[in-house]
């Protein structure tokens, strides 16, 4: 049996869902198993959804009559639990630490690799998508998924540079695009975490994934069900911060990553506290990559579900 994974905020997440005998939750982003195996041993019945296959291996030894694995997108559980049917949901958003830890998968400007970066094993591959994307496209993605303020001239010198090679390995981009800024090796932040960070999310089309998972748990929650979502960069808190601000009535419907609804719609959440929990100073010092970690939680209502304005 594998060794048991800790994630981060553990124990902030337990004590979000409740979990307990005859309640039925989901965790949407298996990964390693460490939020099931606590939703577990509460009590609850836990389904659990994971798009990488090789996730499997992490469910051994999990109790059959209370655990289920899906391979596929938790942007899809309501279709898997049906509606209204479930207790919480839990939600960990972002690439897993074994991840990137294997190599073989693409994740990591540290460690040379194949440049895959996918999540699930078929689709596109960050490979695909840098030797193939027009250099506007390209600049777009890194700007707009990665923030990085030098998005033109990392695309440019790409493009450039694939003409001649294509890009197949992982420390080969990461360390061209350190070369292309100026090579600022000894820097606190890699020259290319930003842009990695940008192509494994539109490789793997995160943020739409974790918008349409924020909808489809609204669908699959029970009144009184929780929903418990942890981030790792800007990007998805702000989804999940708009999301669950215009869910709960706390701001104008119709933001970016919120789609605009029918005037007077009741709110479908309550907040189960304001703004976001982080990781303790204990948790720091064991796990310094929870630094980032944020965990935002509501309650579903018995209001219906909120529906976009034609």
């Amino acid at each position: 049996m594998n060794a048991p994974h800790i994630p981060v905020l553990l124990d902030e997440v337990v004590d979000a869902m409740q979990p307990r005998a005859g309640k039925l939750l989901v965790d949407g982003t298996f990964g390693a198993g460490g939020y099931t195996r606590a939703l577990l041993a509460g009590g609850a019945k836990v389904i659990a959804f994971d798009r990488d296959p090789s996730a499997q291996r992490f469910a051994e030894g999990l109790p059959p009559d209370r655990f289920r694995l899906v391979e596929g997108r938790f942007s899809e559980l309501d279709a898997e639990t049906g509606l209204a049917a479930v207790d919480g949901v839990v939600l960990d958003i972002g690439v897993s630490s074994m991840q990137l830890d294997e190599a073989e998968r693409g994740f990591s400007f540290m460690k040379d690799g194949p440049l895959d970066m996918r999540m699930a094993a078929s689709g596109r591959t960050a490979a695909d998508l840098i030797n193939e994307t027009e250099p506007a496209e390209l600049a777009r993605i890194l700007f707009v998924y990665g923030e990085e303020r030098e998005s033109r001239r990392i695309a440019r010198a790409i493009a450039k540079r694939r003409d001649e090679q294509p890009f197949t390995r992982t420390l080969e981009l990461a360390e061209f695009i350190e070369k292309t800024l100026g090579g600022r090796r000894g820097a606190k932040v890699h020259p290319a975490t930003r842009a990695f960070q940008a192509i494994r999310i539109a490789v793997n089309e995160e943020l739409a994934e974790l918008e349409a998972g924020l909808a489809a748990a609204e669908r699959a929650l029970k009144p009184e069900g929780r929903l418990c979502v942890v981030t790792f960069h800007s990007l998805e808190d702000r989804i999940v911060k708009t999301f669950l601000a215009v869910r709960a009535g706390r701001t104008p419907a119709g933001s970016r990553h919120a789609p605009p609804v029918a005037a007077g719609a009741e709110p479908s959440f309550r907040l189960l506290f304001n703004g976001a929990q982080g990781p303790s100073a204990a948790e720091l010092e064991a796990n310094p990559r929870a630094r980032s970690a944020k965990l935002r939680a509501a309650v579903r209502t018995a209001a219906p579900v909120w529906r976009a304005a034609a």
